[in-house]
């Protein structure tokens, strides 16, 4: 797993301990006036040119040109790389510093997962078992089942265990991603006779698992548990299949089945979450692919419910949201199957708008012939008309005026008379990514997903991109082809959030060459001033007897940086 040291960390080590000290336990040095000097460790010479500034915390060689701060030295003289520099002198002077992990290695939780996919697919097709006449009898087609990756967990007690031993996958690993259990010394399958479906994510890659009970046996629907590379609230079943399919809007159901019936009969842009109220990083997922959503959940209380929840939180990120209950109480695996196609394009063409939704909602059992009644159910549409826009709340204001047979003044008199009440706002998530990503970084991002012409070039300036999560956003933009989607694909929750928020916050308005010149020359501006400073901080620490030659040097290269300043600025 690796690891780097937070900016706190760095700070915290640069200001408790003294490049003095550090340089003397391999360099005799003698003071020489506000500084200190000394024979350079990094070549050979007699009279000393060496020079570390205390004031300052650099060192300099006048005769071989190394440079740099304590940390540079140590990585310098002891050939270590950067965290391993820090790494050393925090031990040496004992001082807790911050690691923060960078990325676990989690392509071989990625291959375990594959294998159990793969051992449970074998088991499904390879010999007569349960698992496969269950799915028969629901209907479903050798095509689809080999489309979803369907396989059988069978009634032994450590199948899989075995069959993953003998790839040589440590029994801790498969603990680690759900797949077997440990109790004592002894390990257990967890999954046991039944019906398996494979979570895989955007990127194809196996993350999880879903295990439907074969009988009786409890729970009916048994998910891996959550792990480095399955969180629940982060992913959806079937979209790794369903976000090429998606050209207008996307149907999110309930199940697995849900999806893989709608699938099957022909409705292939369909998607579930995984046993779990809606989240928003679900619906930032969706946002990837659409901005247009039909929920179709039970018509039970615990649907509607579900269904209010999902508005929410769909709504909260500027999600058109319909909601679509299939009739007769059916769910939409048995609707599709009895009905057809047509019949179930029927019932999306005729889903509720969300806000609509809401309104029936609140009537609840409230009898609308009576004027007491009808006098509540005003009351509680005002709670839902006061969280929408003025625009949006004066259509439904007429819509309910002429439904009630009351006057528009009234229900607005209600409106005015209660405190707005705003939707509950979805918190935020936390941007994990600590270091500071530059606006002209964020430009050059904006840029490259708004032209990708311009690829070519941001490559011959690649040293502008100086975060470490916009140069992985370039490598995977390389491999994608500039994809945004199959980009987003291959980030963590989290960095497709901040991606697609410094694309929103970013506004370029077509001029994308323009900006990009400009920020060329921004980030040029602030690398000369960098050298210039440099520059000026070695002409102070240089004897002017014994270093004339390399002061003039020095000089003549800062007039040099100064016209390049002058003229950038003028440009």
């Amino acid at each position: 797993m690796g690891f780097y040291f937070s900016s706190n960390a760095i700070e915290e080590l640069k200001s408790q301990v003294n490049i003095v000290d550090v340089v003397s336990r391999a360099v005799s040095l003698k003071r020489a006036g506000a500084n200190f000097k000394g024979c350079c460790p990094f070549h050979n010479e007699k009279t000393p040119s060496f020079v570390v500034s205390e004031q300052k915390q650099i060192f300099t060689c006048f005769g071989c040109g190394a440079k740099g701060d304590l940390i540079g030295f140590v990585q310098k003289y002891y050939n270590l790389d950067f965290n391993d520099a820090v790494a050393k002198l925090g031990e040496e002077y004992g001082l807790n510093l911050e690691k923060i992990q960078s990325g676990p290695d989690k392509q071989k939780y990625y291959d375990i997962n594959k294998m159990a996919a793969s051992f449970w697919y074998n088991s499904f097709t390879k010999e007569k078992n349960m698992g496969y006449q269950y799915m028969k009898e629901r209907g479903i087609s050798d095509a689809i089942l080999k489309t979803f990756g369907i396989g059988y967990a069978d009634e032994s007690w450590d199948s899989l265990y075995q069959y993953l031993l003998s790839k040589k996958v440590d029994p801790k690993d498969m603990v680690e991603l759900g797949l077997v259990k440990k109790k004592d010394s002894r390990y257990y399958d967890k999954f046991r006779n039944r019906v398996m479906f494979p979570i895989i994510n955007p990127s194809g890659k196996v993350i999880g698992f879903g295990g439907r009970a074969i009988g009786d046996d409890t729970p009916k629907y048994l998910n891996s548990d959550e792990s480095l590379i399955f969180l629940k609230k982060n992913n959806l079943y079937g979209l790794n299949l369903s976000k090429n399919q998606i050209k207008d809007n996307i149907i999110l159901v309930e199940g697995y089945m849900d999806v893989i019936g709608l699938y099957q009969g022909g409705i292939k842009n369909v998607a579930a979450s995984l046993g779990t109220a809606l989240t928003q990083n679900q619906a930032k997922l969706i946002k990837r692919y659409t901005s247009d959503v039909v929920l179709s959940y039970d018509a039970d209380s615990a649907g509607r419910n579900a269904a209010l929840r999902g508005i929410e939180v769909l709504t909260a990120e500027n999600i058109k949201t319909k909601v679509l209950h299939v009739t007769d109480g059916k769910d939409p695996d048995e609707f599709i199957k009895k009905k057809g196609k047509d019949a179930f394009l029927k019932l999306v063409d005729n889903a509720v708008p969300q806000i609509e939704y809401r309104l029936n909602s609140v009537k609840g059992n409230l009898n609308l012939s009576k004027d007491t009644d009808k006098i509540e159910y005003i009351k509680r549409c005002a709670k839902v008309l006061n969280t929408l826009s003025p625009v949006e709340a004066d259509i439904y204001v007429k819509k309910l005026a002429s439904v009630l047979k009351v006057s528009e003044s009234a229900i607005k008199m209600e409106l005015m008379g209660k405190s707005i009440i705003d939707t509950p706002q979805v918190k935020q998530q936390k941007d994990e990514n600590k270091e500071e990503i530059s606006p002209i970084e964020k430009n050059i991002l904006k840029i490259l997903f708004t032209n990708e012409d311009f690829l070519p070039k941001i490559l011959d300036n690649r040293k502008m991109m100086e975060s470490r999560f916009s140069n992985k956003i370039l490598d995977l933009a390389l491999e994608n082809k500039v994809s945004l989607k199959n980009v987003q694909d291959m980030l963590d929750p989290e960095e497709s959030i901040l991606l697609n928020k410094i694309l929103d916050e970013v506004k370029i308005g077509g001029n994308e060459e323009k900006v990009f010149d400009e920020s060329v020359s921004r980030w040029r501006l602030k690398e000369l001033t960098k050298e210039e400073k440099e520059i000026l901080t070695l002409l102070s620490m240089a004897d002017e007897k014994e270093n004339q030659a390399n002061m003039k040097e020095l000089t003549l290269k800062l007039e040099e940086i100064q016209r390049e300043k002058n003229k950038l600025s003028r440009g």
